[in-house]
């Protein structure tokens, strides 16, 4: 079962359905998660699925967090004590501003930790502009607004399980072409890393 985790204040199942920016248009615009304004978050878990249903930053209103690792913000990641990996200048700074990631206080193991994107599943392939092509069921009833994926994305299940009150927000979303997760396969090809050629992941640390 996969539950999704929601990182804005939600006005309740309808949401989604009444937003007038879920269509095509804007589908794979690039977003950066509003977690990652947070200098205490460590970064995302690929074996989890983010729906953050009221950005600001895409003409759809969602901004997908499909199976990624890390921060989009620092896509080679730090160590527990804030050092950033060799062949990077920087560590990892809170999107737009010089404020360092200091990690969750509150977990002594991880500490400042935050781990390198995968290659295959860097922000590039996983996070981006999307929007809600059919119900739980695959449906789409007609008293609900859904899209349709334009070309290069397909209509995924991604949410079978939400909070009360916003089951409006399971279902199937747009994702890119080639980009199903699959746990047997998922971050097999390696961690972004600025030294080896095949696995430098374009962002903002570079």
């Amino acid at each position: 079962m996969t539950r999704a985790f929601l990182t804005a204040l939600l006005l309740g199942a309808g949401l989604l359905a009444a937003s007038p920016g879920c269509s095509e248009q804007g589908v794979g615009d690039p977003c950066t998660p509003e977690q990652e304004y947070d200098p205490t978050f460590n970064g995302f878990d690929e074996k989890e699925v983010n729906i953050e249903s009221k950005s600001f930053q895409c003409r759809t209103r969602v901004c997908l967090v499909n199976h990624f690792r890390g921060r989009v913000s620092c896509q080679y990641g730090q160590s527990s004590d804030k050092a950033a990996p060799t062949g990077v200048k920087n560590a990892c700074l809170v999107p737009g501003s010089t404020t360092p990631v200091e990690g969750n206080p509150n977990d002594p193991r991880k500490k400042a930790l935050v781990p390198p994107q995968c290659v295959d599943r860097n922000a590039a392939n996983a996070v981006y502009c999307s929007c809600r092509c059919a119900d739980i069921n695959g449906d789409k009833p007609s008293d609900q607004t859904f899209c349709d994926c334009p070309d290069g994305f397909t209509c995924e299940p991604l949410v079978t399980s939400i909070g009360k009150g916003n089951e409006g927000l399971t279902g199937s979303y747009c994702i890119k072409n080639g980009t199903k997760y699959d746990a047997n396969t998922a971050c097999n090809q390696g961690d972004c890393d600025p030294n080896v050629a095949n696995k430098k992941c374009a962002g903002p640390q570079e």
